[in-house]
């Protein structure tokens, strides 16, 4: 599991809004948890996170 100090706010605060992401997101391994975490933080708007957030599934 993710430590909290290590998920940037934003994207943290950007997944509590989608509960359905948040679940397919806790129900991934550690690597791919990294891997969109790593891509969170290249993030520079708060609405390139919700746009990175509310596309993290999509084909």
């Amino acid at each position: 599991m993710i430590d909290n100090h290590e998920l940037p706010i934003g994207f943290t605060m950007e997944l509590a809004q989608h509960s359905d992401i948040l679940n397919r997101f806790a129900a991934l391994s550690h690597e791919e948890q990294e891997r969109y975490i790593d891509g969170s933080r290249e993030v520079e708007s708060r609405q390139e996170m919700k746009n990175y957030v509310e596309n993290m599934f999509r084909g």
